[in-house]
């Protein structure tokens, strides 16, 4: 039966008929696909640093992926966005949302429901609608997740405004910073996978998520420690924030850490994060663990 090509209808009364294909149990299962790359991507970071005029730059991992659309991961894309001083930068993706962190300088978003923003600051755009970006005197400099890639995948459009299961959140660093003071302070054990600030929206709040299919966290890790060995069926997109003398190591690979890059942890990867410096380490975490969540898949483990 594995050998047998895919079946044809022998005589289709209609167009209807004639597009059903027919597969067989020795067959269906054995389709081999890319594996998700584990990526650091400097040059990107560096590209978007460097430029003078506003626009967006991809982490994209399509072409290795055998996708025909953009994509960091399967389901997520990863891009950078300059907004040169003193203009506006659309951001209209074919998106749920996006998540955006304000690695640099300042702006803000000019729309129904305006705010400024400021290094350091995160907030999340719902789909659907046209937002505005503007650049303040210095221009700007975001990091941007979405789940592009998903809604491609399947071809489906982000849901009106009045229908988004997600709203315009903001949520400013000085805030961000409180609440980490009071992470801290709290105790933590064996069972905790490090201490991480994990972001949700008055929508959200019984999922913990920050996306239906998206989660955010903004992970920690002190000098001189080490996030044990772990894995999970989510896929990963970090942005290193903080950190000097830090590396990962992903499914045995060694990727040295350059604050402002991003890198990705392949669904399933064993990966642990180490701190050899004098700091604390501070990374933002992307994952596709909300649709995990729901089908009851995540399939997190620490190993060793």
């Amino acid at each position: 039966m594995a050998d047998l090509p895919v079946q044809r209808p022998s005589s289709p009364a209609n167009a209807a008929q004639s597009r059903a294909r027919f597969f067989n149990s020795g067959n269906a299962f054995n389709i081999e696909l890319p594996p998700v790359p584990a990526r650091l991507f400097d040059d990107v970071a560096g590209q978007a640093s460097a430029a003078a005029a506003s626009g967006w730059f991809d982490c994209d991992q399509s072409a290795q992926l055998g996708c025909n659309f953009p994509a960091t991961t399967p389901l997520m894309l990863a891009r950078y966005a300059r907004i040169a001083a003193n203009t506006t930068l659309s951001l209209d993706p074919r998106a749920t949302g996006s998540v955006c962190y304000v690695m640099a300088g300042s702006g803000g978003c000019i729309g129904a429901e305006a705010f400024d923003f400021a290094a350091g600051d995160v907030f999340l755009l719902p789909g659907g609608a046209c937002h505005r970006l503007h650049g303040g005197a210095g221009g700007a400099l975001l990091w941007t997740v979405d789940n592009q890639p998903q809604l491609a995948f399947d071809g489906s459009l982000p849901a009106e405004p009045a229908h988004s299961p997600i709203d315009v959140v903001h949520y400013p660093a000085a805030e961000i910073e409180r609440q980490f003071q009071r992470l801290f302070a709290a105790g933590s054990n064996d069972s905790t996978s490090g201490r991480a600030l994990i972001f949700s929206s008055e929508r959200q709040q019984a999922s913990r998520n920050l996306m239906p299919t998206l989660t955010l966290s903004f992970n920690t890790l002190a000098p001189h420690s080490v996030q044990r060995s772990h894995r999970h069926n989510a896929a990963a997109i970090t942005l290193i924030v903080q950190g000097q003398d830090c590396h990962s190591l992903v499914d045995g690979r060694r990727c040295d850490w350059a604050p402002g890059s991003t890198m990705v942890t392949p669904p399933g990867a064993p990966h642990s994060h180490h701190n050899e410096g004098h700091e604390r380490a501070l990374f933002l975490i992307v994952q596709d663990g909300g649709l995990h969540y729901h089908a009851r898949t995540m399939g997190f483990e620490f190993l060793g």
